[in-house]
């Protein structure tokens, strides 16, 4: 009998084996840098979800990669609404917001979801911190505001949505020490005016302003679908914004995708190298994004 061939390594580990160096160059190009990841839908309410993406983050800080977290949170919002019986309503997909809205927003964004979230990570064996745009100033807002056209008049109105805001200003100090530790950010979308009103703020947008603060290697958007289709329903894995624009105009791209698209542009014109938009109910999905030639979402870059 063969002695080698006894002790000959499974197929599961030499496949492991050809992962590793499957990723070497990708962990080598990504050390040091700064990946600011949206984390919401679908990967919050599933436990394994939930505990696959903290596993997740834990690995990326443990590699040298210093990831940032930004949840959302609106069905956990609207769950607490109804049980206070409180009514919500929306426009253009974004919930008008008055101050008892806010204050509900703000008590399960920054409190419970807030908490959760960094919990995971910490029980993955990171160290995380649970922040809002309110701690450290990070956070300065101006008040969203939308128009509408009427359909018969054709006449455009200013529709007032209460709280809610978009990052006018943010200050990255105290993700910057952060970044010289262990420590792992987590972060509510509140942030205040320069008046100190609280409001609420979409957290694709909030995620967005962050990572072109911190000129992000990657900003990811963790979502519910695979990531931008074609119109026979098959994944576009790699996109510019030239290209974006003809796919919106000519109806590929539609609906809720539309503003992620628009977030992952800004995103770029801030200084971010990259935004990928991917499913967050695949567990490790940003793991098959970063560290393989193939990757799992939509990459959108400059060109």
């Amino acid at each position: 009998m063969n002695a080698l061939a006894d002790h000959a390594p499974s197929p599961v580990d030499l496949e492991k084996a050809e992962t590793l160096i499957e990723a070497l160059p990708y962990l080598r190009k990504y050390a040091g840098k700064t990946f600011v990841v949206k984390y919401g839908g679908h990967a919050m309410g599933e436990e394994s979800l939930a505990e696959s993406f903290a596993q997740d983050i834990v690995l990326l800080k443990k590699v040298g990669i210093n990831p940032v977290v930004v949840h959302g949170g609106g069905p956990q919002i609207g769950k607490m609404l109804n049980r206070l019986g409180i009514s919500s309503n929306f426009i253009d997909g974004l919930r008008v917001t008055d101050a008892e809205t806010a204050a509900v927003a703000e008590m399960v964004l920054a409190g419970s979801i807030n908490k959760d979230v960094a919990h995971y990570i910490n029980r993955a064996g990171g160290t995380a911190v649970g922040l809002s745009g309110k701690d450290a100033h990070l956070v300065t807002v101006k008040k969203l505001t939308r128009t509408k056209k009427d359909p018969d008049s054709n006449i455009e109105s200013v529709v007032d949505l209460g709280f809610v805001g978009e990052p006018d200003h943010i200050d990255t100090k105290v993700l910057d020490l952060l970044r010289q530790s262990d420590v792992i950010p987590v972060i509510a979308p509140i942030g205040v005016d320069e008046k100190g009103d609280t409001y609420n703020i979409n957290a694709d947008t909030m995620a967005g302003a962050i990572a072109g603060a911190l000129k992000a290697a990657r900003l990811f958007l963790l979502t519910d679908v695979a990531g931008v289709l074609d119109k026979d329903k098959n994944l576009l894995t790699d996109l510019n914004p030239a290209r974006i624009e003809g796919l919106i105009a000519d109806g590929t791209i539609q609906g809720g995708m539309i503003p992620k698209i628009e977030t992952c542009i800004e995103a770029l014109k801030k200084g971010v190298d990259a935004a990928v938009i991917l499913d967050g109910r695949v567990p490790h999905a940003m793991l098959l994004e970063i560290f393989t030639r193939r990757g799992a979402g939509t990459l959108v870059r400059r060109g």
